[in-house]
């Protein structure tokens, strides 16, 4: 997993990095766990926009992930490591010794021939899924369930990780990567390893075309906008904008959106860093 870097032969080439994809092993994915899927052009059901800078982006289909993991006691082998137009990190196609197949989220060094497990009992080694009970203290993990059986929701885009620092009674106290430090339920799954392509967040992409293909449209600065467009807009000449704000008059920069009555509150420990 790396860089790729490209001659400066167009203006849009000079700037350009790219992944160099060398950890993919087949470009086909498996045809049983592929689901077709409509964009919504950022439209409701009536048609209305109501997410801008949304729309047109290359034609691409869901790939069914295992985010649950529930298959416990059954080893699987790493059949494929391929990549996944919906997300930012690389999939791996597990065939279990039952000749059943899923996909899942690839942990970074994860390779073709890997043996991976889940549930009570298995070793903490790259790929596999345990409870947070029994997961040895500093490990690195990632696909971090937040309630016991729902799937992974945490620690799950591409060269994300958390760390298990301590158990206290029923709670495990993790550092996320946004910083926090929060209490989760012990009897929750987690994967060890980080997640692949930790490379992701260095690409460029070169060109606003690359962007388009993605599914994403041109977003215009609200200090270039009309007062009747958004509440930074306006103003004689190159006006500053005045404070930070959202379309609908919300501060923007250092002010808290979060409810102080959350009734997640009370598992956060240390909120994370500004």
């Amino acid at each position: 997993m790396g860089l790729k870097k490209y001659r400066p032969l167009t203006p849009s080439l000079r700037y350009k990095l790219s992944a160099d994809f060398a950890e993919i092993t087949t470009d086909k994915p498996e045809k049983s766990l592929v689901k077709p899927t409509k964009r919504s052009g950022g439209r409701n059901d009536t048609g209305k926009m109501t997410i801008r800078y949304i729309g047109g982006g290359h034609k691409k289909a869901y790939r069914v992930i295992d985010f649950k993991r529930d298959k416990d006691g059954i080893e699987g082998t790493v059949a494929t490591v391929e990549y996944d137009p919906n997300r930012s990190a690389r999939i791996a196609l597990i065939v279990y010794k039952d000749g059943e197949k899923r996909y899942i989220i690839a942990p970074n060094g994860i390779t073709v021939g890997t043996k991976v497990m889940s549930g009570k009992g298995a070793a903490p080694e790259i790929g596999n899924t345990l409870l947070l009970s029994e997961v040895p203290l500093g490990t690195i993990i990632h696909n971090i369930e937040l309630r016991p059986g729902q799937g992974a929701a945490l620690a799950r885009s591409a060269g994300a990780y958390a760390q298990l620092s301590a158990r206290d009674g029923k709670y495990a106290i993790l550092k996320m990567p946004s910083g926090e430090v929060r209490m989760i339920l012990i009897t929750c799954k987690a994967t060890i390893g980080s997640v692949s392509n930790p490379d992701h967040n260095q690409e460029v992409h070169g060109k606003a075309g690359r962007r388009r293909w993605l599914g994403r449209r041109p977003r215009n600065r609200p200090v270039a906008m009309n007062p009747v467009d958004h509440p930074m807009g306006g103003g004689e000449g190159r006006a500053s904008g005045g404070h930070p704000r959202s379309r609908k008059g919300l501060p923007a920069k250092g002010f808290k959106t979060r409810y102080k009555s959350k009734a997640s509150n009370k598992h956060i420990i240390e909120r994370r860093k500004k």
